[in-house]
């Protein structure tokens, strides 16, 4: 007697299509390559958008907002009456949807049920619930977990527990090391274990069967964060979980891979025809502590120069948005709540420096000769990427902001110990009160396109 079975088919990053009698459900469906602005599928991937299109599936089921979770570029390759189920704490995200023709969207709740077909989804609540959720999915008797990239408080580690036995576990392998880069003189190397709730964690879900999940992405082929971002291989995660759950069987999926699970066995699937590898698919990560980062001039003679209206902007935000949206952002730490001197550099695409100098106090910043005195915070980073954060919403870990990057006097440097690297004032003003700024860019160019 045939076992009923789920195919699980891997797409890219935490997207998955799970198949069960022939309904389909996507989870948190990425079609580009690169995918956020920079980041490159590893393994290298590409795919049929015209193949994607012919598809249907009966729900889509998005984690979170974060553009490596949620693109509009790739939500617009679906037909307008796919379900959307998104889990997200902000209006704007579903207006946005709407706005692309999407017909059929809904807001995921926590411990709430999602019946489609023989599928039932529960989203679970993530360390980070403001932001994230985790999936539990039921077919056929089977019974998985998918992680996402979130982390797994004690609370909700105890519900899950009881929600076993688990019959898989996509867990997030990687932990991405994207504040760190910003300040790596300032940040020490990555410990040589996996993170140490981890396999604790996974000894109590105790699955059959653990599939190193999310991050399968580097930064450009030049960039230094592809030896300093990423600090987890592969090859370091299956063999601790192997030596930790030693009745668990650690399965690589890459993108376009599809296994068959049953109550018995897990066996290979045929794989998506429209996720088409490309060269070495074995392939793994390297990390080499902060890997001696190059300059920011250097850095940013990889990007291409912007045109004289978009420096214009950027000069503009420095000179005078910058000044007026500082009162408006708070820190998290009380580094800033006394007055300091920023100092802001700029470098174009020939490496060339443009520098501004501000006095923060509590209540709002002044821009200041340089002559003021030495700074108590610098910020470094490329004309372009800066322009690009203004005008189509780029994210924080593809900037390569450089934070701090020098030695200031001792008091300077006691009183730093205890500062945040994201209460940088760029960082603030940039991010701190903003949401879904990429994907509004996104609808804007797409919407553009369809008028046009």
């Amino acid at each position: 007697m045939t076992q009923p079975a789920l195919t699980i088919s891997r797409i890219l990053h935490a997207g998955y299509l799970f198949d069960c009698a022939g309904t389909r459900i996507a989870f948190d469906t990425i079609f580009e390559n690169p995918f956020s602005r920079n980041c490159h599928a590893f393994p290298d991937v590409r795919f049929d958008h015209e193949a994607i299109r012919r598809q249907r599936f009966d729900a889509v089921f998005i984690s979170h907002f974060h553009d490596d979770h949620c693109s509009l570029e790739s939500l617009d390759l679906l037909d307008r009456a796919t379900p959307l189920h998104i889990y997200c704490q902000f209006d704007a995200l579903f207006d946005m949807v709407r706005q692309l023709g999407f017909t059929n969207v809904h807001a995921l709740a926590l411990n709430v049920p999602v019946d489609v077909g023989p599928f039932q989804v529960i989203p679970r609540e993530a360390m980070d619930a403001d932001v994230d959720s985790m999936f539990q999915v039921r077919a056929a008797g089977l019974n998985v977990l998918n992680v996402v990239d979130s982390w797994i408080d004690d609370g909700t580690l105890a519900q899950l527990v009881q929600e076993g036995p688990w019959d898989m576990v996509l867990w997030p392998f990687q932990t991405m090391r994207e504040i760190e880069v910003l300040a790596p003189s300032r940040a020490a190397p990555a410990p040589p274990a996996l993170p140490e709730e981890w396999i604790p964690q996974l000894q109590a879900l105790a699955p059959r069967y653990i599939v190193p999940s999310s991050c399968q992405f580097l930064l450009e082929p030049w960039s230094w964060y592809n030896r300093a971002f990423f600090p987890i291989t592969y090859a370091q995660f299956a063999r601790e979980a192997t030596a930790a759950l030693p009745a668990a069987q650690v399965i690589r999926l890459d993108p376009s891979r599809s296994v068959r699970l049953d109550a018995v066995s897990l066996q290979p699937g045929a794989p998506l025809d429209w996720v088409v590898p490309v060269g070495l698919q074995d392939v793994d990560y390297a990390y080499e502590g902060n890997a001696a980062p190059p300059h920011t001039a250097d850095i940013a003679r990889h990007f291409a120069p912007l045109t004289e209206a978009q420096m214009a902007r950027v000069l503009d935000y420095c000179r005078t948005g910058l000044v007026e949206k500082y009162g408006d952002v708070e820190a998290a730490s009380d580094y800033f709540d006394q007055p300091r001197l920023w100092e802001l550099t700029l470098y174009d695409h020939a490496g060339a420096i443009t520098r501004f100098h501000y006095r923060l106090a509590p209540d709002g910043a002044t821009r200041v000769d340089a002559d003021a005195g030495p700074p108590g915070w610098t910020t470094e980073i490329p004309a372009t990427k800066l322009y690009a954060a203004l005008a189509e919403g780029e994210a924080l870990t593809s900037m390569y902001l450089r934070i701090n990057d020098t030695v200031f006097d001792a008091a300077t440097e006691r009183a730093l110990a205890d500062a945040d690297v994201v209460d940088d004032p760029l960082v603030r003003c940039l991010f701190s009160d903003t949401f879904g700024a990429y994907q509004a860019a996104q609808l804007r160019r797409l919407l553009a396109r369809e008028a046009g």
